[in-house]
């Protein structure tokens, strides 16, 4: 809960992947509060009152998960909202005259995307939903330890997609804070 407000208020990317880790861990855990409580909130050494807190909010997010029966697999409709949003922002930054970093950044991994959406077996989503799906896939794999089984897709991924949602999520950011006027000329 802490790390994802955090996370919500400087990087919506960030916020979104830690979702969908949160998700994967806790059907691992079997949505066991027992298995919640010892793996992810004993180990933080936070107040009884923190502690609390977190579990209710484990238990919020394991009760979505059921409520939209995604006990298998499957993100929260919330998460994907977002992605959504997101998607949204870079269609306004395609356009905008604030965009134009963007927009570049988005011509240099254009010729990426058919081979990821290749990969992730996915024709219908999003070129941003596509990017974060294969940021999320070069995170498992590397949790699982098969990194360097998938050494070219993971490079792609990071030398050309990583930096088109950084960008994204740095813009969507400032926008959401009022820093930036997307459609003012320089």
């Amino acid at each position: 809960m802490y790390i994802a407000q955090n996370k919500r208020k400087e990087n919506i990317a960030e916020y979104i992947l830690y979702l969908w880790q949160l998700e994967d861990l806790l059907r691992a855990l079997q949505f066991s509060p027992q298995a919640i409580y010892t793996t992810l909130v004993k180990p933080r050494g936070l107040e009884r009152a923190q502690e609390e807190d977190l579990m209710e909010w484990y238990g919020d997010l394991c009760g979505l998960l059921r409520r939209e029966d995604k006990l298998e697999h499957g993100h929260l409709d919330h998460t994907m909202h977002l992605v959504e949003d997101m998607h949204n922002f870079h269609l306004q930054l395609m356009k905008a005259a604030a965009g134009r970093r963007y927009r570049e950044l988005y011509a240099a991994a254009a010729p990426q995307m058919a081979p990821l959406r290749a990969a992730l077996g996915n024709d219908g989503m999003t070129d941003t939903e596509l990017a974060m799906r294969a940021l999320y896939a070069v995170m498992l794999h590397r949790m699982k330890g098969d990194a360097e089984a998938r050494q070219g897709f993971i490079n792609d991924v990071l030398e050309v997609i990583s930096p088109v949602i950084a960008e994204l999520a740095s813009f969507y950011r400032q926008a959401e804070q009022g820093e930036v006027d997307l459609y003012k000329t320089e």
